[in-house]
């Protein structure tokens, strides 16, 4: 135990060594033990009991998911521990506008059910890449798309998703920062490699609700700690570290004052950290971008059953964004009043000694509060809770990504795939995509004055704004045409990455040490530099457009809203490659059945390969499309959806003009 008796020779290491001890105790063991016994349970029924064998039950769940599970899961794909990690850190350095990200929301959430998937189910796409080579022809949009999405996936949410949860299993468990990072990769690709977009779901409801519960009691906890709203309040503004002078620093007090405006959240335009028009236009743009036109919310709003479960579950999840405000940005300012020193540090030295990295402690805010408020048993749920957060983030996009791949890609590159080649590439590539995760983590550390969420939404607002532009455009403007669409996204991409690649080079800097970067490019706030990129976007995509020739309206029936009601025979602008590939598909359709060994049965029945099923009619085809493409309503529950969409946006001008 010489550990704990001479504190002194553990500077190197993060952390005071009896955090880890902490949870090792036979309550917290058990809980953790438990908990993750249960969750592979979830996921092994939900294995056994839906189709994973085809491509459209492995990606899309065989679309007959309710709205409620279908709710939850939109819910916690978009929650990770991310969100515990950022907004609570984000929320001790600046206060409460950092939960306007969240509540945003709440708008996009409608126009996605009412406008966005309507569009998608009548198109019969899987992929997002897919809707847009239905809707603009040609395979380069398609393939741009799928491989920009697949680099978002890496540079945003795994790394990010990665790291927070890395912090956890680091103050719980004592471990090396990337050790942990490796055991929670083991686990979460052992249940996406074996289940399908269907165990996701059902795995996601279950930690959803767990994950409520968890943070719930916390935050009880820390109120009770702080002695209720009105002292918080009050102490949060004096939340002020004793360490201010050091490292032959001068460190000016806004550094390490809270801000006046801390408890407001419209701030300054031009001073502001996150000010007010952008956050009203630009972080609108960045959220059209994540929840209408992103493979891993859209992708759980096409498992649906119809279009009024799809619309309740955008409205059940809208709710939910209302929590973490009260879940996660208030206990992590909570921290900051109970940890003073460690949490808002400012002299490297002392942030080094406390959590590692220079710039800051603020991501520890979440995970301390975990460690020192909880009681035995409850630390273990919480623990468990954060680690199912991260879980259930990484196995919907593991699950999303390698439905890009193979779905926009891998088809590219071998046109003759037979679904098992295809199943087991795309669990292939989700190796690959670890692999690459874990060297981006480095980078997530240092950046946007060490506080997750403003990379987080940084990097959004420097990939996203094309992209919504093109999706908008391509839905709400039949005019918009390929080489629009193409052009428009290429420049946006480029214009974004200048911006992206210099904040890498010059680092963003912190409070104590501007960034060199050159104000012309640096200079803009990144939610301004979103509006700006976006309506850029706009203007090359129209004008190229309008100088070149329109696409047909054959092609678009049901692709885009004026038309999305016609009934008339669509032709569409893949038609022509999509009968080559069924000629090249017709030749080797009749094989006989192979006898297979015991073992080669478990592991078919392991990855979902088992049985093709039979082949299907061609009426009984046309019934299966019918049904995939049908967005009709009853008129009863459309009137009570629509109902509560009207309640939802109320509530959402309540909460905002509240804490204005």
């Amino acid at each position: 135990m010489a550990s704990t008796l001479r504190p002194s020779t553990m500077t190197g290491t993060p952390g005071p060594p009896e955090m880890s001890e902490r949870i090792q105790n036979a309550a917290d063991i058990s809980v953790i033990v438990i908990y993750f016994v249960v969750v592979m349970a979830v996921g092994l029924w939900a294995m056994l009991k839906t189709n994973r064998g085809t491509v459209g039950g492995f990606f899309l769940a065989g679309r007959d998911v309710a709205w409620w599970p279908m709710g939850a899961s939109l819910f916690a794909s978009n929650i990770g521990s991310g969100h515990f990690v950022g907004l609570a850190g984000t929320g001790a350095a600046s206060g409460i506008a950092t939960a306007t990200f969240e509540w945003n929301a709440l708008l996009l959430l409608l126009v996605l059910g009412w406008f966005f998937v309507p569009i998608y189910i009548k198109a019969g796409v899987m992929t997002m890449p897919e809707y847009l080579r239905k809707r603009f022809g040609g395979k380069r949009l398609q393939i741009y798309l799928s491989v920009l999405s697949l680099f978002i996936c890496v540079a945003l949410r795994i790394s990010s998703d990665i790291f927070s949860g890395a912090i956890f299993i680091k103050l719980a468990l004592g471990l090396d920062l990337y050790l942990a990072i490796f055991i929670l990769l083991a686990i979460t690709a052992i249940y996406t490699i074996t289940g399908g977009l269907a165990s996701v779901i059902y795995t996601d409801t279950f930690q959803t609700i767990i994950m409520l519960i968890g943070s719930f009691i916390l935050m009880g906890f820390a109120f009770a700690e702080v002695g209720g709203y009105e002292s918080f309040t009050e102490k949060y503004m004096n939340a002020i570290p004793s360490i201010v002078k050091g490292d032959n620093l001068t460190v000016s007090p806004r550094c390490y004052t809270p801000q006046a405006d801390s408890f407001h959240i419209f701030r300054d335009a031009v001073t502001g950290d996150i000010p007010w028009p952008g956050m009203i236009v630009g972080m609108t743009i960045v959220a059209v971008w994540y929840w209408c036109t992103d493979q891993v919310i859209v992708q759980r709003c096409l498992s649906g059953k119809d279009m009024s479960h799809v619309k309740a579950a955008c409205i059940m999840c809208g709710y939910l964004k209302l929590l973490p405000m009260f879940l996660m940005v208030m206990p992590g300012m909570i921290s900051r009043i109970l940890y003073t020193e460690k949490v808002a540090c400012v002299i490297p030295s002392e942030c080094v000694k406390h959590c590692g990295t220079e710039v800051g402690c603020t991501n520890y805010a979440y995970p301390m509060l975990v460690m020192e408020l909880m009681p035995d048993g409850l630390r273990g749920l919480m623990l468990s809770v954060m680690l199912a957060s991260l879980m259930s983030s990484l196995t919907s996009i593991f699950n999303s990504a390698s439905t890009l791949f193979t779905m926009d890609l891998y088809t590219k590159i071998r046109k003759q795939a037979s679904e098992k080649e295809l199943l087991i590439a795309g669990r292939l590539f989700i190796i690959l995509l670890i692999v690459i995760s874990i060297l981006w983590v480095p980078l997530v550390q240092v950046s946007q004055n060490g506080q997750l969420f403003h990379y987080i939404e940084s990097i959004s607002s420097y990939l996203g704004p094309p992209i919504a532009a093109v999706f908008l455009l391509a839905i709400f403007c039949k005019r918009v045409n390929e080489q629009g669409a193409f052009w428009g996204l290429i420049i946006g991409l480029v214009i974004g990455l200048i911006r992206m690649i210099a904040e890498f080079a010059y680092g963003t800097g912190s409070c104590l040490a501007a960034s060199d970067c050159p104000k012309i490019i640096c200079g803009v706030h990144y939610l301004y530099f979103a509006m700006i990129l976006f309506f850029v976007s706009i203007l090359i995509i129209l004008g190229i457009s309008l100088l070149t020739k329109p696409i047909p309206d054959i092609h678009l029936y049901r692709l885009c809203w004026v038309l999305r009601n016609s009934t008339e025979e669509r032709i569409d602008l893949d038609a022509e490659e999509k009968r080559h590939e069924e000629a090249d598909a017709g030749v080797d359709g009749d094989n006989p059945e192979e006898i297979r060994g015991c073992l080669r049965k478990a592991y078919d029945l392991f990855c979902g390969l088992q049985k093709t099923g039979p082949k299907l009619s061609k009426e009984e085809e046309e019934a299966l499309r019918k049904k995939l493409t049908d967005t009709s309503e009853k008129p009863l529950w459309r009137t009570i959806v629509n109902i509560n969409a009207i309640l939802l946006l109320t509530v959402a001008v309540f909460v905002h003009g509240y804490f204005a």
